[in-house]
């Protein structure tokens, strides 16, 4: 059995607009990589970290919490290294400390020879959650490890469901080169809803299931819309409103945040219409006087894999 493997880990994103900590899907297009190998000395250590200005010691560092949350329930006497050469930026609203908490505990089980199942292994991601944003959610590590679009069908007991992935569909995301803490996202949310706003989303998020799994793009892109979260967080988002109704023009299905933001995502049927959606983002954008990055990508049916 191999002690060092190299691996990839998508970025991803959350919420997909009705579904609100328990809704997310893998990206393609942009992730971290990693390797991880044993070591005969107990614990883990993050000996390498490139890309982000970031944490390396253990307990202060997403994939090292995370990693030794597998540890306390393993039987191995040994430890890990690990090295993270991130390409998702932290802060962006794609998963980037999903992306190392997950990729950590992947890794681990691989070398230990897969002794926890993925439902486990998010467990134990979600340590890494905890850490970043003060809530273990699970809306960004289980797409990770599943690959695809994740259902948290509960999280007490947690339960996740994988989702039928239309073949046709395509993700563009636009990065504004701003930071959003999830941490401080959560805060300025409300802590009740309407029963009106709800009845309206458990509707989306019914049909937004029903669309994927019968892949009717039409039921998709009128499920896309989130009456609760987005309403708030958007005015963190400059060029929020401009940006969506350019993207439902260029054809989108819908268009709203990717996680607690500032990156903003649509869902569009094929790479033709993705490819125009990006450059009506990137139009809009053009005016705002701020960097960016766009990324158009297929839905990653894999999550994680080795390199």
């Amino acid at each position: 059995m191999s002690n060092e493997i190299r691996i990839f880990c998508p970025a991803t994103i959350a919420n997909v607009s009705c579904g609100f900590d328990v809704l997310g899907l893998a990206l393609d297009a942009v992730g971290d990589e990693m390797v991880i190998r044993k070591t005969k000395e107990k614990g883990i250590k993050i000996t390498k970290l490139e890309g982000q200005n970031l944490p390396m010691e253990t307990l202060n560092n997403v994939a090292g919490v995370a990693g030794l949350a597998l540890l306390a329930e393993s039987d191995y006497q040994g430890g890990f290294e690990i090295e993270i050469y991130k390409k998702i930026k932290a802060g962006s609203g794609i998963g980037s400390s999903a992306a190392s908490s997950t990729g950590a505990v992947w890794a681990m089980n691989e070398l230990l020879g897969k002794p926890f199942s993925s439902l486990e292994l998010v467990q134990f991601a979600m340590e890494g959650e905890r850490l970043a944003s003060g809530v273990a959610h699970a809306d960004n590590v289980a797409p990770a490890i599943y690959g695809g679009f994740t259902l948290v069908r509960s999280y007490a007991p947690l339960d996740i469901i994988k989702i039928h992935t239309p073949s046709e569909l395509y993700a563009t995301v636009i990065h504004p080169q701003i930071e959003v803490k999830t941490a401080d996202s959560r805060k300025i949310l409300k802590t009740s809803i309407e029963l009106k706003d709800g009845i309206k989303q458990w509707g989306n998020v019914g049909g937004l299931i029903a669309g994927l799994y019968t892949e009717d793009y039409d039921l998709i892109g009128r499920s896309l819309e989130d009456h609760i979260v987005e309403p708030i967080r958007s005015i963190l988002i400059p060029g929020f409103d401009k940006l969506k109704s350019e993207s439902l023009k260029a054809g989108a299905l819908g268009c709203s945040i990717s996680g607690s933001g500032p990156s903003v995502f649509t869902l569009s049927r094929g790479e033709k219409t993705a490819l125009k959606v990006a450059d009506s983002m990137r139009k809009v954008y053009n005016n705002f006087g701020i960097d960016f990055d766009i990324h158009v990508s297929k839905i990653n049916l894999e999550g994680i894999k080795q390199l």
